[in-house]
């Protein structure tokens, strides 16, 4: 117990407090069972250390951060760990990494029914694999899922602007005025840009020159390693799930053609729906469906896209496609705040109201004239009129 006492002051007092994630505020931290999901590196870790330092300081006594893959498991199971915790008074255990814990969800949720004075709480980097421990303790847990940073966050690491978060509401009514806020401290086009290559995920400060490489292993590991331990894939599935993420990465908005991509694969057509959602959970893709339910429902994708544009310049590089960066990019910071579906009239419906079609500079009105709740969404632009608003303006959402 002293070791991992020891170990865990180590990791608070080398946490940065600079950047607070959007969703802390918002988390209710007194639950007594909950959860953090989110794709690898979204900074899960990070965002749980900068709670415990700001609300404990650097070294409580009564609350303990671990990670379930210290040595120190090797030869001592959890819920001893929790009998020990409880007896010297401890009120909350932080668990992390808990996918690499045998059996985690059996002795959490025996820890949660033992001892009603603790709270736990967990979170893992491999999203496949805390979704499978969730089913025993579906009754007893508070979930979260962290996104990768936004726009708005980007601009306070990168550029220590720290700019307030917007609804979409007010982006459609006052566009014109929230840009000019903004320009006044920043040009916000080239910054986009760059957020767009990188600045997705919070490692890109630790080393921007090995960011894209980094990246890259993140994607293989989820591929090689998570979805193989969970589903019963086999490698050469595996390669054409690759060719499939890299077409997904240099194309226009992919649409699929199912029973073409099954046969590709060499699974039915029910089991490449469930791969599609698996991947979604996994944060490689996000589906676009004209169902609101989601492809849950195995309903057909209209169609994919990767989760966020720093993956397309990951996989796809020079080769990527202007148009599918901005709708992959439109796509990725709405859905953390709205529902967004397909619709045929223009790229995207959101929260069943509003209509966006999303271009460059040049796009007109053309095709959603006369349609009620109707808005262009324009790269390279720093201001809008009426209806067309700056695209890099959905990066302040959350």
């Amino acid at each position: 117990m002293e070791e991992l006492f020891e170990w865990f002051y180590r990791q608070l007092k080398k946490t940065d407090m600079y950047l607070v994630r959007y969703l802390s505020p918002f988390i209710n931290w007194d639950s007594r069972l909950l959860s953090i999901s989110g794709a690898r590196g979204t900074g899960k870790t990070t965002m749980i250390l900068q709670y415990i330092k700001s609300t404990y300081g650097n070294t409580p006594r009564d609350v303990l951060y671990t990670s379930l893959d210290h040595l120190w498991f090797s030869s001592n199971r959890l819920y001893d760990l929790a009998v020990e915790f409880d007896k010297m008074g401890g009120r909350v255990l932080f668990l992390d990494e808990v996918h690499k814990y045998p059996n985690w969800s059996q002795e959490i949720k025996n820890i949660y029914d033992g001892f009603p004075d603790l709270k736990v709480v967990i979170s893992g980097s491999s999203m496949l694999k805390i979704y499978r421990g969730y089913a025993d303790l579906s009754r007893r847990l508070v979930h979260y899922l962290l996104e990768g940073m936004s726009f708005r966050e980007y601009l306070k690491m990168e550029y220590k602007l720290d700019f307030q978060k917007i609804s979409l509401e007010d982006i459609l009514k006052n566009h014109v005025e929230i840009a000019s806020a903004v320009i006044e401290k920043i040009k916000p086009i080239p910054a986009f840009n760059n957020y767009l290559k990188m600045g997705y995920y919070p490692y890109y400060k630790e080393d921007k020159n090995a960011y894209h490489l980094k990246l890259a292993n993140t994607i293989n590991l989820v591929l090689e390693s998570d979805l193989p331990a969970i589903e019963n894939i086999e490698l050469y599935s595996i390669a054409n799930i690759k060719k499939l993420l890299w077409i997904i990465s240099t194309l226009v908005p992919f649409t699929p053609n199912i029973s073409e991509l099954s046969s590709q694969i060499g699974i039915s057509r029910n089991s490449l729906l469930n791969f599609l959602d698996i991947l979604e959970r996994a944060g490689l893709i996000n589906l676009l469906t004209s169902d609101s339910k989601g492809i849950n429902q195995l309903t057909k994708p209209e169609k994919i896209y990767l989760n966020n544009t720093n993956q397309i310049f990951t996989l796809g590089g020079d080769k990527s496609n202007v148009g599918n960066i901005r709708e992959t990019f439109f796509f990725n910071q709405l859905k953390a705040v709205s529902n967004v579906n397909y619709t045929k009239i223009t790229d995207f419906l959101v929260d069943d109201k509003y209509l966006f079609e999303v271009g460059g500079k040049s796009k007109g009105f053309r095709q959603i004239a006369g349609i009620e709740n109707s808005y262009l969404a324009v790269d390279n632009t720093e201001y809008g009129f009426g209806n067309k608003i700056p695209l890099w303006l959905f990066g302040f959402l959350y």
